[in-house]
């Protein structure tokens, strides 16, 4: 079989982000350079039972190639099921495990960082993941530790159950998004384990992206939220160039408006509005633009406003 993931380069990978990385920022951001796109988030339990929504959320745009469906779950039953549903849909490369979401809801039912504190119950799953898979990859996403960081612990414990690759967000549970990320013990994973690992946490623009590269060693590097109003970071790290034209963001901007539009019919131009919000960051009259743009839900005035703003 073909290994799609070549990794005698660093990757370049989109991180799963609830509400914002769904399959028209996917497409767009695969089209301008990410080596690999990853599903938002998915309950096993949401999958399990069917929900339509869910099974939206899992849809692919044929650019994405390979793609990664990302699962969250408190009980290997659900998991396996979750699997197993999974492994009857064509086209997803690779099933990842959240073993790092600190969001309370999440963590509080089991699932995402909980693990952390439980590395037999994390090996418990991850190995349930790898064992009921047909797809060709499978991987886990970490975060240093809930309170305390033991990288080096996490590390093994997801390269014993066989895995091919690991992500490791440099914070702990307890350091939500704001404390200082650690690349010293992204760092230490690396040097401890023999598993490909991918650097993740404020990788915000090509200069940061090469110097945890460079400094921590790790196989790749994955960009979540600094890619939200600056998807072009992709481009910038697949071509190694450091300036890129107005032109070319807004070529980008446009492009992702006709994708939400495609694949959330007219309500995308809606949903649009908060993504045209981080967009104009920076730019001068952002603040009169975002209000304007915030009244508006005709398709044509839309994109006018888009053309001529940027």
């Amino acid at each position: 079989m073909n290994k799609k993931l070549d990794f005698s380069r660093p990757l370049v990978v989109l991180a799963p982000l609830a509400g914002y990385t769904d399959l028209p920022f996917r497409s767009v951001v695969k089209k301008f350079g990410a080596d690999l796109t990853i599903s938002e988030m998915i309950s096993s339990n949401a999958l399990v039972y069917k929900s339509e929504r869910t099974l939206k959320m899992i849809e692919k745009s044929p650019t994405e190639d390979p793609y990664f469906v990302q699962i969250a779950g408190n009980k290997m039953e659900l998991i396996r099921d979750a699997v197993l549903i999974l492994n009857e849909i064509d086209g997803i490369d690779g099933i990842d495990l959240n073993c790092g979401c600190p969001a309370p809801k999440v963590f509080n039912h089991g699932s995402g960082s909980n693990l952390l504190g439980d590395l037999k119950k994390l090996e418990e799953m991850l190995s349930t993941v790898k064992k009921y898979s047909n797809k060709q990859y499978t991987s886990a996403k970490v975060r240093l530790g809930v309170n305390e960081k033991i990288p080096v612990e996490i590390g093994k414990a997801v390269e014993a159950c066989g895995v091919d690759f690991v992500s490791v967000h440099g914070r702990t549970r307890a350091g939500k998004y704001k404390a200082p990320v650690d690349y010293d013990a992204i760092k230490a994973m690396k040097e401890a384990i023999s598993i490909p690992v991918i650097a993740n946490g404020d990788i915000k623009d090509y200069d940061k992206a090469k110097e945890v590269l460079e400094y921590t060693k790790a196989d790749g590097v994955m960009i979540g939220r600094g890619a939200i109003g600056k998807p072009w970071v992709f481009y910038q790290l697949k071509h190694g160039i450091e300036d890129i034209s107005n032109e070319m963001k807004k070529e980008i901007i446009l492009e992702h408006f006709d994708a939400m539009l495609k694949f959330h019919g007219p309500h995308g131009a809606i949903m649009f509005r908060k993504l045209l919000h981080s967009y104009s960051k920076g730019y001068t009259g952002a603040n009169e633009f975002r209000d304007i743009v915030n009244k508006i839900s005709d398709i044509s005035v839309m994109r006018d406003m888009i053309e001529n703003f940027f």
